[in-house]
């Protein structure tokens, strides 16, 4: 007698790798609501990764004395830093929202690339039983984070460095974001049996690694009380590597500092994140800290910890911060604050990860009133959505 889907699924789960977003349960509702417009999308995002990469820091790295940084470590430059037109060779000087079109970001563009290879080839492993997605992500894991000769350095000592400044700063972790879309999709090929034990060994002892620099380096540590989205970014990241790595103690740590700094410190009891409104892009910066916020309450949710209801002494809660921030979203027009650059919801999860999480058809409703950007951790997020809806007979 064959198994059924969430008996296939569950067997599957063969050693202590936490889950990150999903349960196993949600991976089994994902693969029994998908219809054949899904499914094809999903098989598309999982065709393109099995035709891409492998990318390392090592590929592609700056010239002209650029850094210091060696030739595997990680290096980008901070976003809103130019040339002072009044000391042209001089150091660097601040345009907030206008992003330099030279700098450098090549590690960047391949870090976020991998992950989403990772997260779409780990989708086709587990819930469209696609071939050839074992292969290609132990291929391009091992590249990335394994092989002695090709490997990234597991910190960042030189993100977002500014030219004539500083060789590297705290706020690179912002860079790393993506990383939780690349550690999902581990948890999947965990799940799916489609990684083996040699290369899941060097990404774990990787992440490891990566993890005990965030929270014991100067610029780990600065981005943990850095008070506004970087914070709950750094927060957020921590979670999901703590989960995927199964490091209780850790994962128990954000939460207490989701509890005791950043719902407290970051919003206000209006709702509003008056760090984020002071930006240039001011709309934009407010809903990438409400995804992070979103991000790390539906980790929290998976391990049976409620964080979405929580409200701090001054009233201030995440549930507010959705409130004050979902008409906005819905009619940029009428944002108080700036906004130089097109306002664009295309990306944005909070709508949809709050929305289950507080059980807001509001929330949930708005996040299938606007277009999504045709991206694996897009696609996943939607597919959650519809997973957790009723389903018409």
């Amino acid at each position: 007698m064959a198994l059924t889907c969430g008996s296939v699924l569950l067997a599957r789960q063969t050693r202590a790798d936490g889950p990150v977003l999903l349960k196993p349960e949600n991976a089994d509702q994902i693969r029994a609501s998908l219809d054949n417009g899904q499914r094809a999308v999903l098989e598309h995002l999982t065709d393109q990764a099995l035709k891409a990469g492998p990318w390392s820091v090592t590929y592609r790295r700056p010239q002209g004395g650029l850094t210091q940084a060696g030739p595997q470590d990680y290096f980008s430059e901070g976003p809103y830093w130019w040339p002072d037109p009044k000391n042209p060779s001089g150091p660097y000087i601040r345009r907030d929202g206008q992003r330099n079109p030279a700098r450098f970001i090549d590690n960047h563009q391949d870090m976020d690339r991998l992950s989403s290879a990772t997260l779409a080839l780990g989708i086709g492993a587990l819930l469209l039983d696609k071939s050839g997605c074992k292969e290609h992500a132990e291929r391009i894991l091992s590249v990335w984070f394994v092989n002695p000769e090709t490997r990234m350095n597991s910190n960042l000592e030189h993100g977002q460095a500014i030219r004539g400044v500083v060789d590297g700063r705290g706020t690179g972790l912002i860079d790393t974001v993506s990383l939780i879309h690349c550690v999902q999709g581990l948890a999947f090929l965990v799940a799916a049996r489609a990684i083996d034990e040699s290369v899941l060994g060097g990404v774990r002892e990787w992440f490891s690694q990566f993890l005990r620099w965030m929270m014991t380096s100067k610029k780990g540590l600065d981005e943990k009380k850095s008070g506004n989205n970087h914070a709950t970014w750094w927060t957020a990241q921590v979670a999901a590597y703590a989960s995927f790595l199964g490091d209780e103690a850790t994962l128990r740590m954000a939460f207490d500092h989701y509890r005791t700094y950043l719902v407290p410190d970051e919003i206000r009891p209006n709702g509003s994140c008056p760090r984020e409104e002071e930006r240039t892009n001011s709309l934009s910066y407010s809903c990438f800290n409400l995804d992070a916020f979103s991000v790390l309450c539906r980790i929290a949710h998976v391990h049976g910890v409620d964080l979405w209801h929580f409200e701090a002494v001054n009233g201030a809660s995440v549930a507010k911060a959705c409130d004050y921030l979902l008409p906005f979203v819905l009619n940029p027009a009428t944002w108080h604050g700036g906004q130089m650059e097109p306002f664009k919801p295309d990306s944005l999860v909070f709508p949809a990860l709050a929305g289950l999480g507080l059980n807001s058809p509001t929330l949930l409703n708005a996040y299938g009133s606007f277009a999504h950007a045709k991206t694996a951790w897009n696609e996943l997020i939607s597919a959650l959505v519809r997973s957790s809806q009723p389903r018409v007979p």
